[in-house]
């Protein structure tokens, strides 16, 4: 079995633009959470929001590539650029080397939406422009990804809920430790407008507390109401140790551990059992125990039965062992389809810089969380390895296991 390490990092979302940004915001417990006043317009009952900037792409990206990329493709091309430009890997490289891709989508709501009022409009489909097809499709960052990039390797969207971003971490560490890719691009996309989210709104799954967005995500506590929805986009590099080794790379840590499961129960309904489940197949395929996990970085996304389900989990596995656990998702919302991947990026920052950032918002335990060592403080923090958790609407379960790199 190959070794299988990361070489490159990128990350664009509501709590930076850059992994410096990033860096700083959770060292400091910053929220980007705040009101989007077209969400009430629309009829949300909630407008909170991570809020996003879009980047601006004319002049560095050719129109005819900008044309097919939906808002989620575009956030995932900016942490792309620096996750390549961290792994040292330039123009020259790509054109000359394969390279796959996975990558965690699971809507395009916005071109679907607005390619359809077109046509309803004009009663004319050739009215509806040449690229939103590319746009409107689930496989549009990587089919995007890939044709910027030149990518041409294994080239698949991970259609996964909100484990998306997670499993496309777990596929690569599977192809690239089964010697079937020597490097591969993974990560995960999501959009922020709020004809994403509607559906989501129509469940009552999002906070109300409007009067304080920041304080608006309160994973684990007591009175939480909801989450909050969010977005961007992560981009990780997958390599081969030897391969990393070899081309000189700088090797940032490595993925030695992936679990997965499925519930098997009602569409939206969390299981504890399912958490379980992957948490100890990525615990055995590290082929580490629970007492050598340094920090847990937890899905909760700030709803009650799924803080709950996971929180029953954690106290299983974790809670006799002390093990410090926090939820970014109480700074940066519930990143969705990216969050699989982004809360790697976030983990490794913390691994990096020896802190444990804090889950802002936790001032009331309940039943089920109490028992568990939850930061509600940045604190000083050696990790030499952490587990991140990452659970969707399906039942769909994914844990992932990454450790500092020694040697």
């Amino acid at each position: 079995m190959k070794r299988v390490v990361i070489t490159g990092m990128g990350i664009y979302s509501c709590i930076g633009k850059n992994l410096e940004e990033v860096k700083m915001s959770l060292y400091n417990g910053k929220s980007g959470i705040g009101i989007d006043p077209e969400r009430k317009i629309y009829g949300y009952r909630s407008p909170l929001t991570g809020i996003v900037e879009r980047p601006v792409l004319k002049g560095v990206l050719d129109r005819r590539l900008r044309v097919g990329l939906p808002e989620q493709g575009e956030y995932a091309y900016m942490a792309t650029v620096e996750a390549l430009r961290n792994a040292m890997i330039d123009d020259m490289y790509l054109e000359n080397n394969e390279i796959g891709v996975f990558y965690g989508n699971d809507s395009s709501a916005k071109a679907v939406i607005e390619a359809n009022n077109i046509a309803q409009e004009k009663k004319d489909t050739t009215l509806i422009g040449s690229g939103a097809i590319f746009q409107s499709m689930n496989s549009t960052v990587t089919m995007n990804l890939s044709t910027i990039f030149k990518l041409r390797g294994i080239n698949m969207t991970i259609s996964a809920a909100c484990a998306s971003g997670s499993h496309s971490i777990g596929l690569g560490y599977f192809f690239i430790k089964h010697a079937l890719q020597d490097m591969v691009l993974c990560g995960g996309a999501q959009e922020t407008n709020f004809y994403s989210m509607g559906s989501f709104d129509a469940l009552s799954a999002f906070s109300i507390r409007t009067d304080e967005p920041a304080k608006a995500s309160r994973p684990f506590d007591r009175t939480r109401d909801g989450l909050i929805p969010s977005g961007g986009a992560a981009s990780l590099i997958l390599e081969e140790y030897e391969h990393a080794k070899a081309r000189g790379a700088n090797i940032i840590a490595e993925v030695i551990g992936y679990g997965f499961s499925s519930n098997g129960k009602q569409i939206s309904e969390p299981s504890p059992e399912g958490c379980i489940v992957a948490i100890n197949r990525a615990l055995n395929d590290a082929g580490v125990d629970a007492a050598n996990i340094d920090y847990v970085n937890a899905h909760a996304t700030s709803t009650p039965q799924g803080d709950a389900a996971e929180a029953q989990a954690l106290d299983k596995v974790f809670a006799c062992h002390r093990t410090p656990i926090s939820s970014t998702k109480s700074m940066t919302g519930h990143e969705c389809w990216m969050a699989g991947a982004s809360e790697i990026v976030y983990s490794i920052l913390m691994m990096q810089n020896n802190f444990i950032a804090p889950n802002i918002n936790f001032e009331q335990p309940d039943e089920y969380s109490k028992n568990l060592n939850i930061i509600p403080q940045t604190i000083e923090k050696n990790i030499d390895i952490f587990l991140s958790n990452s659970f969707g609407f399906g039942g769909t379960n994914s844990a992932l296991v990454v450790k500092k790199i020694l040697d």
